[in-house]
């Protein structure tokens, strides 16, 4: 597992580009919507984005949203530490939070232990409604 990038002055332009685009962002991001933000800063074809958001993924610092096909900024400084990461991510309005907690990272160890899986990451989705629209409904 590659240790997670604390020095920002380490990564490419490009990485430091897209990192930047998704930490001011509201919520997570696509490809193509990093793309369209970053095109003034010269970026053209999708594969630039792609190739940052991989090498920013493999540091720890951003993560995938599978179901939403989407990236995030990395909320947690310690985030390295787990092998686990999980989002709790609201139907209505889109809203996700990151949650950690290292119970969940040894529970979740454990089990792939139990069944004689080799565990390398796991990225946890949980779909629901926020206490906003939960309030609001």
């Amino acid at each position: 597992m590659t240790a997670h990038v604390h020095n920002h002055a380490a990564l490419t332009k490009n990485q430091s580009l897209v990192f930047g685009e998704l930490s001011k962002a509201e919520g997570p991001l696509s490809a193509y919507t990093i793309l369209d933000q970053l095109r003034s800063e010269g970026f053209r074809a999708p594969l630039q984005v792609y190739r940052a958001l991989e090498k920013l993924v493999e540091f720890g610092m951003v993560h995938r949203l599978e179901s939403l096909n989407a990236f995030v900024a990395c909320s947690h400084a310690d985030c390295e530490a787990h092998s686990a990461a999980a989002f709790a991510i609201c139907e209505k309005c889109g809203q996700v939070t990151e949650l950690s907690d290292a119970e969940l990272d040894g529970r979740l160890r454990e089990l792939a232990k139990q069944t004689g899986f080799s565990l390398s990451k796991t990225v946890v989705e949980l779909r629901g409604l926020c206490a906003q629209c939960q309030q609001a409904a």
